[in-house]
């Protein structure tokens, strides 16, 4: 049984309550925190190695330590619950049964960073998790941890959950500032940082869900302990959110550098797959990531296991490896069509892209044009070359990564499955039926590939 940092105390009964929540430990890293320099506590936070849970994994307390002290300007923490990564669902578990751990967690760190106005920027779609927060948030301020010098220290601290319209560019840090500030959710250009012109243009950091909530424990139990959970780099505990062709999908909390064999069979997390039907594919960090085949799932290409780590999941770059992300771990069996599955993909990325950048813009709608058109028995064979021309054009051309996320899938597709694109293409009668996989297998008709001349 691995560690629990996060949910360990998921399964109480009433832990929702303030109440019970306080009987429970809860808030006593604000105690402790106000007996601390702020310094200490982003020290701490340095020390225990913990990196931004939202998917770029970058450390936490290095992020806290850029934000602008000497301006003299007010700082602002916001908390990214703009959870949108198809596949990705583990902070919307967390707010949703234990939200008094996120307002602990934005108080506790709030207080570090010096911060006297907070937000908690939630997606629109999480409507019912809003309501959740709201009532929490005033639980917390009768019993005097938001408003006015908070328990007798001095300290001020408000508060807000603001819901936005449901784009998944407002995951991006900057879109998420522009939303919150009332316009048109348009990732900046950076430089400047938010650490430095954010929220109003005054220093800002921007953490994810699952990062504000360990705060707490790292403050409580100090930075050096949890860093000794996990693996290297990849310290601490990690939520994933499985979900696809296994037995127990869901939200688990796992120690960092456990193998991917595990976390997929044992019947403490996944319990293998849901039929007897074999694994052909997974995604392990939510849609933006490359997809794995399955010689590559439980191994590197270098033979040694795959690790639930930022830094093995990423093994041998995207030419082999993929990336931890934001955790939303996505596992097809071989009824997958994986051309279905990305064109699928692109067709959220499409949708959801700003138009503020061309290559984005333009790209996003030509692989999804391209994708339905191989999809649906009118693909041709120039057209798998063209798809990877497209994505390679647009990453790394735009202002902010959603044009990375719309590339990566695609290309990983062709890399690892670019048969079954030139089936789709080869064979339009075959494909005709949406479930073409299911009955007959790309294994079992694999071989018509090599008979066909084109």
């Amino acid at each position: 049984m691995g560690k629990k940092i996060l949910l360990d105390k998921i399964n109480i009964p009433g832990i929702k309550t303030y109440e019970v929540y306080r009987e429970n430990g809860g808030y006593k890293s604000v105690e402790k925190a106000l007996t601390m320099q702020p310094d200490e506590i982003t020290e701490e936070v340095k020390t225990s190695g913990l990196r931004g849970r939202g998917g770029a994994g970058f450390p936490v307390g290095m992020k806290w330590s850029f934000i602008d002290k000497k301006s003299g300007k007010p700082r602002h923490l916001v908390c990214n619950a703009d959870e949108s990564e198809p596949g990705t669902f583990k902070d919307r578990f967390l707010m949703e049964y234990i939200p008094h751990l996120l307002i602990e967690g934005m108080i506790t760190s709030s207080f570090a960073l010096g911060a006297n106005l907070s937000y908690i920027y939630i997606r629109g779609e999480y409507m019912w998790v809003f309501k959740i927060l709201e009532k929490a948030i005033k639980e917390a301020y009768a019993a005097g941890w938001l408003g006015k010098n908070i328990k007798g220290s001095g300290y001020d601290l408000d508060l807000y959950v603001h819901v936005g319209a449901g784009a998944y560019i407002c995951g991006e840090e900057t879109a998420l500032i522009e939303s919150l500030e009332g316009k048109r959710g348009n990732p900046r250009i950076k430089p400047p940082f938010p650490a430095i012109s954010g929220l109003w243009a005054n220093p800002t950091v921007v953490n994810n869900v699952e990062s504000i909530a360990a705060v707490p424990w790292i403050v409580m139990n100090s930075g050096a302990e949890y860093a000794k959970i996990g693996l290297e780099r990849s310290t601490g505990t990690k939520l994933i959110s499985a979900s696809g062709h296994i037995k127990n999908p869901g939200v688990y909390e796992i120690e960092m550098g456990i193998t991917v064999e595990e976390f997929m069979n044992s019947d403490e997390y996944c319990g293998g797959m849901i039929d007897d039907r074999p694994l052909k594919a997974l995604v392990p960090g939510g849609s933006s990531v490359p997809i794995l085949p399955a010689h590559l799932i439980y191994k590197t290409a270098a033979g040694t296991d795959r690790l639930m780590t930022y830094e093995s999941l990423s093994d041998g770059g995207f030419a082999t490896g993929s990336m931890l992300g934001s955790g939303g771990f996505i596992v097809y069996n071989d009824t997958t069509c994986i051309v279905r599955n990305t064109w699928n993909f692109s067709r959220f990325y499409h949708h959801e892209s700003c138009g503020q950048c061309t290559p984005c813009r333009e790209g996003t709608g030509w692989l999804e044009k391209i994708l339905w058109r191989i999809e649906n028995g009118q693909g041709r064979e120039e057209d798998i070359d063209l798809l990877w021309n497209i994505q390679s054009k647009i990453e790394g051309n735009t202002i902010c990564p959603l044009g990375d996320a719309a590339s990566w899938p695609v290309a990983a597709a062709i890399r690892h499955f670019r048969e079954e694109f030139e089936y789709h293409v080869r064979f339009p009668e075959k494909i005709k039926d949406r479930n073409h996989f299911v009955n007959e297998p790309f294994e079992k008709v694999r071989h018509l590939i090599g008979k066909q001349t084109v």
